[in-house]
């Protein structure tokens, strides 16, 4: 699998608002897989959740994460990244979630009780497939 910066064609199709699912690992080992919005930015990928989600401790105890983009469009065209969590930060104002949601809806998060969390993930292997030529 490539490590380091994506091919541009990669890199676009990564900075779309694709869907995507994020798996973790629960402190037995069982993997774990849930949609999620993400975005790109400089490098690392950002992933916001309710801090009150079992995905949070599960991250905490095991920051290891694969992330898989899927092309809306072409269930094929897909880029998926290995790496970790290595930053969390509480999103008080939720900024981040806003972020997120305006990247796939064009309007703020609505729901806007509960606390927030971000975690910032850093790709150590992806590979790409399908429009994106075979990568691994």
């Amino acid at each position: 699998m490539p490590t380091g910066a994506f091919p541009l064609k990669a890199e676009q199709f990564f900075e779309r608002p694709n869907f995507a699912t994020i798996a973790s690992l629960r402190p037995d080992g069982q993997p774990v897989t849930v949609p999620t919005w993400y975005m790109y930015v400089d490098g690392r990928i950002l992933v916001n959740m309710d801090a009150e989600r079992k995905r949070v401790s599960y991250l905490r105890n095991d920051p290891r994460v694969s992330l898989t983009a899927i092309d809306p469009d072409d269930f094929q065209t897909h880029l998926s990244v290995q790496g970790k969590v290595v930053e969390f930060q509480p999103d008080d104002d939720l900024a981040d979630i806003d972020r997120l949601a305006e990247h796939y809806t064009n309007k703020p998060y609505p729901y806007r009780t509960r606390p927030r969390l971000s975690a910032w993930i850093e790709i150590a292997t992806w590979h790409g497939w399908g429009a994106l030529g075979r990568t691994h």
